[in-house]
């Protein structure tokens, strides 16, 4: 009761602060790469639904250590030499709703944190890399640049990457604005991240939003259990430090660092990540856990399942889901593994807070990830849960009760504690 009455009281007083004309912004990241999963699994970009989104973002685009833009997969994004023209492809999307705007974003986890940290260094560097970044969106046709460093003055970087990371969104600022073109940035949440990598305030100025990346606080680096993306700290993290790694604390610290509110993105998680525990009584978030999880037939990748890859293991085999009112998200098991993952209840929860916060709207990482097909039920039923919060169609509560547990096996579900229906 004392989290529902915390949740309820934090959702009311900010509520009151809050414009809601401000969270008006649904921006979906698509993983390029994506097409080339085997079957059911292939995305492509005729499966995204434009009229859905403000925004869309192809990711990624590279940078090299001599400031220039890098295609990173000629044959997917460019047109020539028989190519699939993913950039035109994309960038056409705006034909189908004309407030779209499409932009490409540079970096992500694969590129790395060096070359960036080598260009920004160097104002001769940066100035080449803002020209060059200029005539690439504008020779692609893109509306902006959204830079997705992970991250400034760690992995290989300089601890001078802070502030020079803020003069090139200065200097790409000025120049981005006299095309009226969007200048974005992906930035990792934690408290951690930020006083490492981040001049809050600086980058707040720089640019039009701000993707604050709300998950991967626990994975199977850890060797425990943990929830992909909680919105608030768990019974069972105690010390100051387990207490930062949610998106209420988060969301809290850049507030306070001086980020704009309306210019943050409630980053999300269609995807999960999964675990293998080191013993199969041990279920609760803080478990021992021995590494990473099985990998899903279409994603392959050992420590991450799609949301439909996960749907698809309810549909198929016995799992226990458990909803974890304390952190508002939901985790399952079965033997040994284990996952932590979000579901359109979860997700429900998350918009109403991104609002009541005052926050300019919510990001997707990634589009791909959703049942996009709706091979166990609606097509995108994570997208849709916030879409209809985000306007106004939503018929769903956000309230909180006792924690639910359900066994499914074949789409039955044969107890809950409460008697309430999960949504998947």
């Amino acid at each position: 009761m004392r989290v529902f009455v915390t949740f309820c009281t934090l959702w009311l007083s900010c509520l009151a602060l809050a414009d809601a004309s401000d969270f008006n912004k649904m921006v979906g990241y698509f993983g390029s790469w994506s097409n080339y999963r085997t079957g059911l699994g292939a995305f492509e970009i005729s499966d995204i639904d434009p009229t859905m989104f403000t925004h869309l973002m192809y990711a990624f685009v590279g940078i090299t250590p001599d400031g220039d833009v890098q295609v990173l997969d000629e044959y997917r994004d460019l047109s020539t030499d028989g190519g699939l023209g993913g950039f035109a492809e994309f960038n056409a999307l705006r034909d189908q709703n004309a407030e779209l705007k499409t932009l490409v974003s540079i970096g992500g986890w694969n590129q790395g944190a060096l070359n960036f940290s080598t260009v920004v260094s160097n104002s001769t560097l940066r100035s080449t890399f803002v020209k060059n970044a200029l005539e690439f969106v504008l020779n692609y046709n893109f509306s902006g640049l959204d830079v997705a460093w992970e991250y400034p003055a760690q992995r290989g970087g300089a601890d001078t990457d802070v502030e020079n990371f803020v003069l090139l969104l200065e200097e790409l600022r000025e120049c981005f604005d006299e095309e009226d073109l969007l200048l974005t940035v992906a930035a990792g949440a934690s408290q951690r991240t930020v006083d490492s990598s981040y001049n809050v305030s600086g980058i707040s100025a720089a640019v039009d939003m701000i993707t604050l990346m709300e998950y991967d606080f626990h994975g199977p680096w850890n060797n425990f259990t943990g929830p992909n993306a909680p919105l608030y700290v768990g019974t069972w993290e105690t010390t100051d430090y387990e207490q930062i790694f949610n998106i209420n604390a988060s969301v809290h610290y850049w507030l306070e660092q001086g980020a704009s509110a309306e210019k943050l993105l409630l980053g999300t998680a269609f995807y999960g990540r999964t675990f293998t525990l080191a013993n199969s009584s041990e279920t609760t978030p803080g478990s021992p856990a021995t590494g990473v999880g099985e990998a899903g037939t279409y994603t392959q990748e050992s420590g991450v399942l799609s949301y439909y890859e996960i749907l698809g293991k309810y549909s198929e085999e016995n799992w226990t889901i458990v909803f974890d009112d304390n952190q508002q998200v939901p985790y399952s098991y079965q033997g040994l593994q284990w996952i932590s993952h979000d579901n359109p209840r979860s997700l429900d929860v998350k918009a109403v807070y991104a609002e009541a916060m005052g926050l300019g709207g919510c990001s997707i990482w990634a589009i791909d990830f959703d049942d996009f097909r709706g091979l166990y039920g609606e097509k995108y039923p994570l997208l849709n849960t916030l879409y209809a919060r985000m306007n106004g169609t939503s018929t769903s509560t956000t309230s909180a009760s006792t924690t639910t547990t359900s066994t499914i096996s074949s789409n039955t579900t044969s107890s809950s504690t409460n008697s309430s229906t999960i949504s998947w």
